[in-house]
C-alpha cells in the first residue's frame, strides 16, 4: 500500500522498482504538473502534453537515481516543468524564425481561386426554393452538420442532404451560366 506513504519515501521505493510507487507519485504529481501547464501555456492540450513529458523525465530520474534529495520531490518536479515550457517556448520562436525567413520557399503557390460575383451569387440563392435556401444558409452559413438541420426542419438527415446536393448543383449552374 502506498497511499500513506510521504514523496520521499515513493521515491526511493520507485528507484528499487516499486510500480505501484510510480503510479503513486504520478496520481499526486499529475494535478500540480497540469495547473503550471495552464497558467505558462495557456491551453488544455498543452498542458496535457506537459504532464506526460514531466513525469515521464520524472519517473526516468526517480528510476536511474538522478534526484539527489527525494525529500525534495515536489521542487524537482516543478523545476522540471520550468526547463520544459522553457524548451517549449524557445522551440516555438525558432520554428517561428524559421518560418518567417524560409516559409515562403516551403509552401508551394497556390492558385488564387477566381473571385465570386457576390450579387450574382445572391440572386442564385434566391431563386432557390425555400426549402433548399435553408439547407444552404443552415449548412454553410450556421456550419450546422445534417443532423442539427434536420432536426430544425423536421425531416431525415438522408434528405438533408439530398436537397443540400441538388441546391449546390442548381447554384453551381446558375454561377456557371453568368462566367
Amino acid at each position: 500500500m502506498t497511499v500513506g506513504l510521504s514523496d520521499a519515501d515513493l521515491a526511493l521505493r520507485i528507484g528499487h522498482g516499486d510500480r505501484e510507487a510510480e503510479a503513486e507519485v504520478c496520481r499526486r504529481m499529475a494535478p500540480r504538473i497540469h495547473l503550471y501547464g495552464l497558467r505558462h501555456l495557456r491551453s488544455a492540450p498543452a498542458a496535457d502534453d506537459l504532464v506526460q513529458q514531466v513525469l515521464l523525465a520524472m519517473l526516468e530520474a526517480l528510476r536511474s537515481g538522478r534526484v539527489r534529495d527525494p525529500n525534495k520531490l515536489a521542487h524537482f518536479v516543478l523545476g522540471t516543468c520550468r526547463m520544459t515550457v522553457a524548451g517549449l517556448r524557445r522551440s516555438a520562436r525558432r520554428q517561428e524564425r524559421l518560418l518567417a525567413e524560409f516559409g515562403s520557399a516551403l509552401v508551394p503557390d497556390q492558385p488564387t481561386a477566381p473571385r465570386l460575383d457576390d450579387a450574382q451569387l445572391a440572386r442564385c440563392v434566391q431563386a432557390l426554393s425555400e426549402r433548399e435556401r435553408s439547407v444552404v444558409v443552415l449548412t454553410f452559413y450556421d456550419e450546422q452538420t445534417a443532423a442539427e438541420t434536420a432536426a430544425f426542419l423536421d425531416t431525415s438527415e438522408s434528405n438533408v442532404r439530398v436537397i443540400r446536393h441538388r441546391a449546390l448543383r442548381q447554384l453551381r449552374i446558375c454561377m456557371e451560366a453568368t462566367s
